[in-house]
Parts: C-alpha cells; structure tokens; sequence
C-alpha cells in the first residue's frame, strides 16, 4: 500500500491491517523454510508495509 492511502484510514484501522500483516508475514515466513514460498519478495513488501503504519502510528502520537 502506499503511504498516502494508509494516512486515510483512523488508528484503529491500521491497528488491525498490522496485525493482519503481522499474521501473514509469519505465514510467509513458515512457506520459505519449507520450501513452498514462490514469490520471496513478497516478505520484503509485507516488512516495509509493516514500518509504514508504525510510522505513521507515530507521527499521530506525537502530533497530538
């Protein structure tokens, strides 16, 4: 996603697409060391996804 729309959804709401995220990077995690994961950069976009919210989380903490 890019940042632009994450900055559009309330705290709530990116709480729970990180915790989706978080979710889904450990499933991913689980397909690499098995063996079953194709699309390897998909974890390097999951990460960055992840950082995203965090910061914007941030910065809405800090402007309050």
């Amino acid at each position: 996603m890019k940042a632009k729309e994450l900055k559009e959804l309330t705290n709530e709401e990116l709480l729970k697409k990180k915790k989706d995220l978080k979710e889904e990077a450990f499933n991913l995690r689980f397909q690499h060391s098995t063996g079953q994961l194709e699309n390897t950069a998909r974890i390097k976009l999951i990460k960055r996804d992840m950082a995203r919210i965090e910061t914007i989380l941030r910065e809405r903490e800090l402007n309050k």
